[in-house]
């Protein structure tokens, strides 16, 4: 056989059986793979059957829940229902009971006034008997009848009337007399308007007006720590908040919060704003109030014509302009009364310039550097004897309110004007002075222990701001002090609302390079 026709079968042959085995094994691949299917689609069969079965039986459980709790809410109404009607089944129970006992009552009641008008009734007839007997008897005695009896009566009336008539008249005759006390209210009323003053009142805020909001941020510094320092150095709530180019400075004390204002100004012109700089500016602004208080001291003792006054009391003059008495400015309100018992004092023919010094000077105890234990017209009488003031201005000072007798006549004098400079329309406030008198117990109340360096009431009283120091007090006792204020003021104060007790503790280490 030809050798190419044989290897063309054999490759024939070849091709085939390769054909078949390949055949073959496509058969087996997708057997298997048909047979994988089919386990993978049992598989996702049970885990969907697991599914459904699971999801069923929470839906049961939910359906469950709320048959069950729709169950409860309908028992709840039920028994609130059966509660509701036993407590009116008692209610009314109790109304019948108290209507049977008030019924018995009226009854009980209605056979005792029976009784008592019974016996009313007899004692009636008793009394007119009796009375008809005693008529008769006196008539026997007397000798008189009842007409005459009357007669003589009405003779008594009327001597009787005479009589008062007369003390009347006399009366009306001494009144008379004294009519010359018009006189004396002409005098008055003539000081009145002759001295005429304007009516100030401080208020417990100022303004502190600003170019933009940027100056907002740079007094309050980084984390509060310029503001904070400013607060604590014066004594002064500021208070920032949106309103627009203005600073809110509170704090009863107009002092400080003149302090606060001078030294913002400064500040804020300047530039310069940081703590070391505020202590700067604080410290020399406080020496300049005291300068101004001063110069005002001798600017009102010079425009009043009052001379050879010391120096401490003209200080204390100047400081009046910074306190209220009642909300009046104690400073207008002392200058008016000055010029009153000059005017007064020259009506009645007395020294007018002793008078108005004695005016001026009236409630200088309103004004101390530390608040004393005496009234403050005592105090004042005290302090003029210790500044070589006349016996007669002494005089006249401790006795205004009544505390020391009165030894001059200018005494009521002062006493009078001082009333008549009050007694005004609208001069005085005194819910204001209450006020300020509860700032002050506050502030006082927190100096009462150790270690306490500085007490400041702010926020219209809402909160009291104790600095200890910090060499005195530890930590531990500043949380002490704070506790134990707040009982005292429980117990010894009356105020609206809450009040916040801070206590500062803080501690500075200070050194200067050279």
């Amino acid at each position: 056989m030809d050798p190419i026709i044989l290897n063309v079968i054999v490759g024939a042959l070849s091709l085939g059986i390769g054909v078949f085995i390949a055949s073959m094994m496509i058969k087996r691949s997708s057997e298997r793979k048909s047979n994988n299917i089919i386990k993978e689609a049992h598989v996702k069969a049970e885990v969907i059957k697991k599914e459904k079965i699971l999801q069923a039986k929470e839906k049961f459980l939910q359906l469950k829940s709320e048959h069950e709790k729709h169950i409860n809410e309908k028992n709840s109404v039920i028994q609130r229902t059966e509660h509701k009607l036993k407590q009116r089944e008692n209610s009314i129970n109790q109304k019948l009971d108290d209507l049977q006992r008030k019924q018995k009552e009226a009854a009980q009641i209605k056979t005792n006034l029976s009784s008592q008008l019974d016996l009313v009734t007899k004692k009636q007839t008793e009394l007119e008997k009796l009375h008809h007997e005693q008529v008769v008897q006196l008539q026997e005695i007397s000798g008189l009848s009842a007409d005459d009896a009357k007669e003589q009566l009405i003779e008594s009336l009327k001597e009787e009337a005479k009589s008062e008539a007369s003390n009347q008249i006399r009366e009306i005759v001494e009144e008379a007399k004294l009519s010359a006390n018009t006189e004396a209210k002409k005098i008055i009323i003539e000081t009145i308007q002759r001295t005429a003053a304007e009516n100030a009142i401080e208020n417990t805020v100022s303004v502190f007006n600003i170019e933009s909001d940027e100056v907002k941020g740079r007094i309050i510094g980084r984390e509060g720590r310029n503001i904070r320092t400013l607060e604590a150095l014066t004594g002064i709530e500021i208070i920032i908040d949106d309103s627009p180019d203005a600073i809110i400075l509170s704090g009863f004390d107009p002092v400080r919060r003149e302090v606060a204002r001078l030294s913002l100004h400064k500040l804020v012109t300047d530039g310069r704003i940081h703590p070391a700089r505020i202590e700067e500016v604080v410290a020399k602004t406080k020496k300049q109030i005291e300068q101004e208080i001063i110069e005002i001291g001798k600017r009102t003792v010079i425009d009043l014509g009052i001379h050879n006054m010391h120096h401490e009391l003209i200080r204390m003059v100047g400081r009046m302009k910074y306190r209220s008495s009642y909300g009046q400015n104690l400073l207008q309100h002392s200058r008016e009364v000055a010029n009153l018992c000059s005017t007064m004092a020259a009506e009645l023919g007395l020294n007018p310039k002793l008078a108005k010094r004695a005016g001026l000077l009236h409630d200088i105890g309103k004004v101390p550097d530390h608040e004393p234990e005496l009234p403050h017209a005592v105090f004042g009488m005290k302090l003029a004897e210790k500044y070589k003031e006349k016996p007669e201005v002494c005089n006249a000072i401790g006795s205004h309110h009544d505390e020391v007798e009165m030894g001059s006549l200018i005494a009521p004098i002062v006493q009078v004007c001082d009333a008549i400079s009050g007694a005004r329309p609208g001069a005085r406030r005194e819910v204001v002075e209450a006020y300020i008198q509860r700032l002050n117990k506050l502030e006082e109340l927190a100096l009462t222990y150790p270690g306490v360096v500085k007490t400041y009431a702010i926020q219209a009283g809402r909160e009291l701001r104790v600095i200890v120091g910090a060499d005195k007090v530890s930590d531990a006792e500043a949380d002490q002090i704070s506790i134990d204020l707040s009982r005292k003021i429980q117990d010894e104060m009356t105020y609206p609302g809450q009040i916040k007790i801070t206590v500062i503790r803080e501690t500075r280490a200070v050194t200067f390079a050279k």
